[in-house]
């Protein structure tokens, strides 16, 4: 039987990302905007000393589907997932890093594993 989501939360976690968060996010749209689904970004700013957090408070006011949260000190990448997992709404979670690593053309792919059945799906790079 196949599930079917309803609502899925990405979660981002961003370390003076200011040169990437733009990017990510207009890599990001297209794909989202094409699901059935609801969807909520989810950017964890941990302690950036750039611009980072006032880039995704742009963001949050252009897009309502764009949430955040800021650290006062940078607490590491393990403590900012952790804070985007506590914060997230949705049933399905997909979490990514800020630095394009990992492509969000993968996105739909992975939801039609979870979509057939799997409780967890994961890549990995291969070059």
């Amino acid at each position: 039987m196949k599930k079917s989501p309803r609502n899925i939360s990405i979660i981002i976690p961003c370390f003076n990302e200011e040169e990437c968060i733009d990017m990510l996010y207009r890599n990001l749209h297209p794909v989202l905007d094409k699901l059935l689904f609801p969807y909520e970004l989810i950017f964890v700013d941990d302690g950036s000393t750039d611009r980072t957090l006032e880039i995704l408070l742009s963001l949050s006011e252009q897009n309502p589907h764009v949430r955040w949260l800021s650290f006062s000190r940078n607490f590491g990448h393990q403590k900012a997932l952790k804070a985007g997992l506590d914060y997230a709404q949705g049933d399905v979670v997909i979490t990514m890093d800020a630095d394009m690593q990992h492509p969000s053309s993968l996105i739909s792919t992975m939801l039609t594993y979870w979509a057939d059945g799997y409780d967890i799906v994961d890549t990995i790079r291969i070059d």
